[in-house]
């Protein structure tokens, strides 16, 4: 890794040039993995990306922090979990994913997934509500 903000593969001597992944892409790739596990209620945005969302852009970035170390990518995901759900059990299967989605589509192994759970999502009654107002 020449510079941190680019992350350059390794290619063989008979490669046609270099492949470089932005760390952005990085953070994508593992919030819509982290997104499709089960148990897993949201990621944690800033205001900012809240604003972009009710514009009705998506920001599947929004909860993922990327480093770029010497000793390899390390990964933050912040997330909120459904209530009831086995926090560790959900955390394992978010690395997992994480990793797996990295490995195909990138080749590479991060160093660290450290996953982050900053709120417990309830179940809102006005699904409730609607029903009854209905009848």
């Amino acid at each position: 890794m020449s510079d941190f903000n680019i992350l350059e593969m390794d290619q063989d001597s008979n490669s046609h040039g270099k492949i470089e992944i932005a760390p952005e892409v990085i953070e994508v790739i593992a919030g819509i993995a982290a997104s499709e596990v089960d148990g897993v209620s949201g990621m944690r945005g800033n205001f900012a990306t809240g604003v972009v969302e009710r514009l009705g852009k998506k920001n599947h970035g929004k909860g993922v922090k990327v480093e770029l170390t010497e000793s390899g990518i390390v990964i933050d995901v912040y997330c909120l979990m459904k209530f009831g759900v086995s926090i560790p059990t959900v955390a394992g299967k978010i690395q997992e994913n994480i990793r797996q989605a990295l490995l195909n589509m990138t080749a590479l192994d991060p160093e660290e997934i450290n996953i982050h759970i900053v709120g417990v999502q309830f179940e809102t009654p006005k699904q409730e509500a609607v029903i009854e107002e209905e009848v």
